[in-house]
């Protein structure tokens, strides 16, 4: 299962790299749960990060308007990512998102067809009016997406496994791996629920606040030795 971790900076990508982070994944709190930073951030970061590491780049909690979340991905993909994720926040339903992530997927995957294309739903996208999560990996797959994942929209400091129990994370890992795509899951993952996670095959888990000091997403910082505790721990269940 590979460490995703999501630093808002150079200073905090640099302790992701240095605590041995798998996926670097730049992202803006500020602006929501998968909030989309800056360009020049993003350039910044990929410039520093090791070419055997992937820098991820979230587009935003995105709404359901396909041209202005295509021309996002490809800012982001020239501006150094080479994993798209796609926050499906402002569609309702599998129309309106596959819609979105059908058009993600073709203006990615022309310019360069290795980018990976992320299809992300809520566990929690009943409290936002999202389309919900059980259609994801079906919208990723017709997409022609690489990879599903499931986040929280509200972080208000419920976790993924307030709305899903693991059995229904384990229904969802494998519909994905059914369709031959990858899964990947987030939501303020606690480090006691990474072994859950990653004995129900879950490929990517996603994580900020275990990563920061004083474990708060918002306020705290990304530190390396959290980050490498994390990535002991997952290395403790091979």
């Amino acid at each position: 299962m590979f460490l995703l971790i999501s630093p808002i900076n150079n200073d905090e990508a640099l302790e992701s790299i240095e605590g041995g982070a798998d996926i670097v994944d730049v992202k803006n709190p500020k602006e929501g749960s998968l909030g989309a930073n800056f360009p020049w951030v993003i350039k910044n970061i990929r410039e520093i990060t090791p070419d055997n590491i992937l820098v991820s780049a979230t587009l935003g909690d995105v709404p359901y308007k396909p041209g202005t979340v295509s021309l996002a991905a490809c800012g982001a993909l020239n501006s150094g990512a080479d994993y798209i994720k796609v926050g499906l926040y402002g569609t309702s339903n599998y129309n309106e998102a596959l819609e979105v992530m059908e058009n993600v997927v073709k203006t990615v995957k022309h310019e360069n067809s290795k980018a990976i294309v992320v299809a992300s739903g809520y566990a929690d996208a009943h409290r936002v009016g999202a389309v919900s999560p059980w259609e994801i990996p079906k919208i990723a797959k017709d997409s022609g997406s690489d990879l599903a994942m499931l986040d929280t929209a509200v972080k208000d400091g419920k976790t993924l496994f307030d709305y899903l129990n693991i059995d229904d994370l384990e229904k969802f890992v494998d519909e994905i791996h059914s369709y031959g795509l990858k899964s990947a899951l987030a939501g303020s993952v606690k480090k006691e629920q990474l072994k859950p996670l990653y004995d129900i095959g879950c490929d990517v888990v996603g994580v900020r606040g275990a990563a920061c000091v004083g474990g708060d997403r918002n306020s705290g910082k990304i530190h390396r030795s959290a980050v490498a505790e994390l990535k002991s721990l997952l290395n403790s269940f091979k």
